[in-house]
């Protein structure tokens, strides 16, 4: 978790603090509160000290029990400004995937170059529909709600529209563990990877491979974006970080750039490609 967000957070619960110590019918303890609430007792100690992030719910049932009901806004003003850096996979998909791929689907519009790394799964921007049907649906079952995969998936491709327009291009780097990961079954990989040496030579994509046998100068992890040196979205197993700050659009820019060292291109990537295509095929 970044500092920022979590100095954030800590103020954020410093202030709900101060609400508490000054009700207007007296001083509320923590564990006053948390019963008033209905909520375990640890709750209300853990978002004073920003071990815990409040809810918007949250937000307005603390204004209302402490006699605050006008902080609101100002509270959740507070946890809007510091949200929008880091989305919580599970709160995001409450509303399903729709939502969540509208908002990188606008910021993807703005775009006019991209840059990405993937580790261990195909660019949403270059998935096949079953291919992306596979990914989506596993991590709908890992992290729960989200029944709109069919849904998810015509979103995903309809972004793909963006390769097809002028002016645009993506500069994509995939670890070679992307090509073999058998997310899906062997003859949804094999088309997926029938589809990435198709886009090898179109005009808006650039396509970099780092080989397992590559000598890499920083390890192979995180897959992230980064949007006209303007944005970084990057993915972790329980959130998706938006970072729009210039230290670290300038990390995430090195990284892209060293791993890009390692990688190999055209014929080279085309062949690798082939290799991972072959391995699919029953001996």
């Amino acid at each position: 978790m970044s500092t920022d967000y979590q100095q954030a957070r800590a103020a954020l619960g410093a202030r709900l603090r101060e609400l508490r110590f000054t009700c207007p019918h007296g001083r509320l303890t923590g564990r006053r509160l948390a019963a008033l609430l209905g909520w375990p007792g640890s709750k209300v100690s853990k978002i004073e000290n920003g071990r815990q992030t409040a809810t918007p719910e949250d937000l307005r049932a603390w204004a209302e029990a402490t006699g605050h009901p006008e902080t609101y806004e100002e509270l959740a003003g507070r946890l809007a400004g510091f949200e929008s850096h880091i989305r919580s996979w599970r709160r995001a998909l409450s509303g399903g995937f729709a939502p969540l791929h509208q908002s990188l689907s606008t910021e993807i519009d703005r775009s006019a170059v991209m840059r990405v790394w993937e580790e261990s799964v195909v660019a949403g921007l270059l998935q096949t529909p079953e291919y992306a049907r596979h990914v989506i649906t596993r991590y709908a079952h890992l992290l729960g709600g989200a029944a709109d995969i069919d849904a998810a998936v015509r979103s995903r491709t309809r972004r793909q529209e963006w390769l097809y327009q002028p002016g645009r291009k993506m500069r994509v780097l995939l670890w070679e563990a992307a090509l073999r990961s058998l997310i899906c079954p062997p003859a949804v990989l094999a088309a997926q990877l029938d589809r990435l040496s198709g886009v090898i030579g179109m005009d808006t994509v650039e396509l970099g491979i780092v080989p397992f046998t590559a000598s890499v100068k920083i390890v192979p992890a995180n897959g992230f974006w980064i949007l006209d040196e303007r944005l970084v979205v990057a993915e972790d197993w329980h959130a998706e970080l938006w970072l729009d700050d210039d230290e670290n659009i300038a990390l995430y820019s090195k990284v892209w750039r060293t791993l890009e060292e390692s990688a190999v291109y055209g014929a080279d990537a085309h062949n690798v490609i082939n290799a991972a295509r072959r391995a699919l095929e029953p001996h």
